[in-house]
């Protein structure tokens, strides 16, 4: 129980270092909250900084995800503490307590998580995500069928039934996330990358 207190304490701090605003006002001298959509995650920053700017953040709040799983597996064999911390490291980026809890919409942080939950159901998500993008342009059509995939998969492939519903309730977070989105992408005025 304590192991898990202190996995989920952790993630949660992890998951709220907001590295969009940090290193857009450090490096780039940009505070993406007053650009752009104002949202401080890599696709806004791809848009308003530029390709460098957009992969150095989704790599940063990739790895906060990973990261926080990672040690909360070291901490205990329980699946029940992996998920805890995974639910605190997307919870912490979404509603960060650095950032009046507010904050980003947890796909890179949550590609993290299920690349240390479950890996396989992270690569097809990954690599679905990456055709959608490609093919369309949509970043957030693409994070959000990729999410309701995972959630999917990790129901129908052999992994602990907690991480299923992790996948389920990340894949809820990011498509409520991504409502402003989806809005958009009905009307046809989603931006696109």
């Amino acid at each position: 129980m304590l192991s898990g207190l202190f996995a989920s304490l952790i993630a949660y701090l992890l998951g709220s270092i907001p590295f969009g605003l940090i290193l857009g006002k450090a490096i780039w001298r940009t505070d993406l909250r007053h650009h752009g959509s104002g949202n401080i995650g890599a696709t806004n920053a791809w848009r308003t900084l530029g390709k460098q700017a957009g992969i150095t953040i989704f790599l940063c709040d990739f790895l906060k995800g990973l990261i926080a799983v990672a040690i909360a597996q070291h901490l205990s064999d329980s699946s029940i503490v992996a998920v805890l911390a995974a639910i605190f490291a997307l919870v912490g980026h979404s509603f960060s307590f650095l950032m009046q809890f507010k904050g980003g919409k947890g796909v890179a942080t949550g590609l993290g998580v299920l690349v240390m939950l479950m890996p396989a159901v992270s690569l097809i998500a990954f690599l679905l995500w990456l055709g959608i993008v490609y093919a369309t342009r949509y970043v957030s059509l693409g994070s959000c069928i990729a999410a309701i995939v995972a959630a999917i998969l990790s129901f129908t492939m052999d992994y602990p039934l907690p991480y299923g519903a992790f996948a389920l309730l990340a894949a809820i977070l990011i498509v409520v996330r991504h409502r402003s989105n989806i809005g958009r992408l009905m009307n046809g005025t989603e931006n696109k990358i």
